[in-house]
């Protein structure tokens, strides 16, 4: 459990440290949900990151109303470290105003979202919540998860742009090619710590 727990925590700083390179290079536009919560927070205050637990809560009770089932308790971590580490990472790092800083900041941000994503899903220890509520839905529609998924980003898109969040090709971008580099980085991550756990069993089995 340290193991799979390490994977976690590192996974939600890896992709929050990417979610805050995306949002400094906001020239380009950022992801569907960091478009709403950036909106939110240009109408109404607080931190982006606050913004991302509120949502992620609000997301996660939904789910466990509508299936009467708590979420495991990397559902909750998730919700709150994203946002913890994601407010950390974007009051330490400098703003960028170039438009060269911006697309560096944003491709290094894009790859880190991926890979981070592939660490803690890896971990198995409880999905976050906007992907709760996406399992949730197909789970009592029988819908494609590739609709779900796809029709959720649009509609908090169209909220987070109307809120006046960055939208640009950036946005595009993350919506067609995270999932790739998540489709790497993954099964990749499995490996590793299968491996791990693996050689820790037989370290203790030899002891």
């Amino acid at each position: 459990m340290v193991l799979r727990w390490s994977f976690f925590v590192l996974g939600m700083l890896v992709l929050a440290f990417g979610a805050a390179l995306t949002i400094e290079g906001e020239l380009l536009g950022i992801g569907p949900w960091d478009v709403f919560h950036y909106g939110m927070f240009l109408k109404l205050g607080l931190t982006i990151g606050t913004w991302s637990i509120i949502i992620g809560f609000l997301l996660l009770t939904a789910a466990s109303i509508a299936t009467k089932k708590l979420p495991k308790i990397g559902a909750f971590l998730n919700m709150l470290l994203l946002g913890i580490f994601m407010d950390f990472f974007l009051w330490l790092l400098p703003s960028i105003d170039s438009f060269i800083g911006a697309v560096v900041s944003y491709v290094i941000g894009v790859v880190l979202l991926g890979f981070g994503i592939g660490l803690y899903v890896s971990a198995d220890l409880g999905s976050g919540p906007r992907d709760s509520i996406m399992i949730m839905i197909v789970d009592k529609t029988g819908w494609s998860l590739q609709w779900v998924r796809n029709g959720m980003e649009v509609l908090v898109l169209i909220l987070g742009w109307a809120l006046g969040g960055p939208v640009g090709v950036g946005t595009v971008i993350i919506a067609f090619f995270l999932g790739p580099i998540v489709g790497f980085s993954l099964p990749r991550c499995k490996k590793l710590l299968k491996y791990l756990l693996d050689k820790s069993k037989n370290q203790k089995l030899a002891a």
